[in-house]
């Protein structure tokens, strides 16, 4: 019995440590352990010693500002190892920077995190009055079309798990979205202010490895089926499909 209590006390820290993380991101980038602790729902106290032992551990480091942590280089250096595995990141560039030449509008490569899509790749379009742009390493919500596109290509066990607690209409809307996605084989989502993306699967010899996106402002691109801003989208998510699919792993520049 004392194994056993200790077995699952040891997975819940690890739960924990995974929790904990995931709270950091682009807009977040330091945190305090009360910050923590009213998150997770924490004492204070717990969540301290939480943070300190990550610091040891170098998972996190104190930030610049007092009492805050942030993901420490034992993160950066994992996730620069885990990014760099990824085949499609190494592939990508020049088939974005072809596309949004030809476009004109940024394209984002998003591969699959732990709760989502994650921007790995971004190319601005700075030809026009407006910039619109991601960050790098940025978590994409419920509404982008990167995650209806990723929902409709994977099983949905996934689905569930994302909607999970999600109220009941705007799940059933969410499921419409994505079943719009599959039939289609893209997703288109407007943005307030006039922004759109879309979106278009890129794949592996095991599934969808990463979405290729457009994102930009709705005057003048023209977004409907067959047009030239979709078909060149199309194009180079189905390139890239190919040319991942017929590399050697080991030979990728």
């Amino acid at each position: 019995m004392a194994n056993g209590d200790a077995s699952g006390s040891d997975i819940q820290a690890v739960h924990r440590v995974g929790q904990i993380c995931a709270l950091f991101g682009p807009e977040t980038g330091e945190l305090t352990a009360a910050d923590l602790a009213e998150r997770l729902g924490l004492n204070r106290t717990t969540a301290y010693r939480y943070c300190v032992s990550l610091v040891t551990a170098g998972i996190l480091e104190r930030g610049h500002r007092r009492g805050t942590f942030a993901l420490g280089g034992l993160m950066v250096q994992l996730g620069i190892h885990a990014l760099g595995r990824r085949r499609v990141v190494k592939i990508a560039p020049p088939y974005l920077a072809e596309l949004r030449a030809s476009v004109r509008a940024t394209t984002v490569l998003a591969v699959w995190g732990a709760r989502g899509p994650v921007v790995a790749l971004v190319n601005e379009d700075v030809s026009r009055t407006v910039v619109v742009t991601v960050h790098v390493g940025a978590q994409l919500d419920l509404d982008s079309a990167q995650l209806r596109v990723f929902l409709a290509c994977q099983d949905d066990q996934v689905f569930e798990r994302i909607t999970d607690g999600m109220p009941e209409d705007r799940r059933a809307e969410l499921a419409d979205d994505v079943h719009l996605a599959r039939h289609n084989g893209y997703s288109v989502v407007s943005h307030s202010g006039g922004l759109f993306a879309a979106a278009a699967p890129v794949f592996d010899e095991y599934g969808i490895c990463a979405t290729v996106a457009l994102l930009g402002a709705h005057q003048p691109v023209d977004l409907s089926a067959g047009s030239p801003v979709l078909t060149g989208l199309l194009g180079t998510a189905s390139t890239l499909t190919a040319r991942i699919r017929t590399s050697n792993p080991a030979q990728v520049p």
